[in-house]
């Protein structure tokens, strides 16, 4: 199978606008992500997506490839569908790499692309093992719960499950609480299925898309992962990153 690896990148964020362009360790951050994205080789292509002139320029700019989409899609995986449309090449599965994880792990993309090529499930994800509490409580960290076949049952920014019989203080020391890792493989028909798709009232609740593709009968496999990613969703986040120069 050939996958084909898309970036999708917007420049109007409400929480952090221009996000692709700021300047990371004398490089934007949507080159960082390109260029992690290229060390994967399970990826035949990658490839940004985007809907700003600005981002298709430093895309340019750096050598990399860049297609440009509509600006009425609503989500990353709408556009990861105009951006394999786009392609002259049947590509068998798309992974779609938040444009905001400058130091994403090679190998998870390949973890990925493997847990997909090796399952039955038509989209595949990752999860990472919450250790604390905060994070655990923190409703901007999605949390998962799956099945003993590594299937995901539901994803939830609140507490998932909840332990009635443990204090909350060690609760993370009494249960395997997964969080989830943003990064989806998906085969390239189903991408076409679940873009057609209407928003669901459990994602509608809980602003999140992937319950969308859950509510409607799709499987997806989620992989654990043991690093940690570190995205950048506001400004003061970019704090996180001070410790990898």
């Amino acid at each position: 199978m050939q996958f084909l690896g898309v970036i999708p990148a917007r420049y109007a964020s409400t929480r952090f606008p221009g996000k692709p362009l700021v300047m990371i360790g004398g490089k934007t951050m949507i080159q960082r992500v390109y260029e992690q994205c290229l060390k994967a080789n399970s990826l035949a292509m990658v490839v940004v997506a985007t809907d700003d002139d600005r981002i298709f320029q430093e895309v340019k700019s750096f050598g990399g490839e860049v297609v440009m989409t509509a600006t009425h899609h609503q989500s990353g995986t709408d556009r990861c569908l105009e951006a394999l449309q786009q392609m002259n090449h049947p590509y068998d599965g798309v992974v779609n790499v938040q444009g905001d994880e400058p130091f994403i792990d090679p190998d998870q993309i390949n973890q990925l692309v493997h847990l997909l090529q090796t399952s039955q499930a038509q989209i595949a994800t990752l999860a990472f093992k919450i250790t604390k509490t905060e994070e655990l409580e923190n409703p901007n960290v999605v949390k998962l719960v799956k099945t003993n076949q590594d299937l995901a049952i539901y994803f939830s920014r609140f507490p998932i499950p909840f332990v009635r019989s443990v204090q909350q203080h060690s609760i993370v020391e009494n249960h395997n609480f997964y969080k989830h890792i943003g990064i989806y493989a998906y085969r390239a028909e189903v991408l076409q299925q679940i873009a057609d798709l209407q928003p669901s009232s459990l994602e509608v609740a809980e602003s999140l898309e992937q319950l969308r593709w859950i509510e409607n009968g799709f499987s997806i496999a989620v992989g654990v992962t043991e690093k940690e990613n570190i995205g950048i969703d506001t400004p003061e986040d970019m704090k996180k990153i001070q410790n990898f120069f």
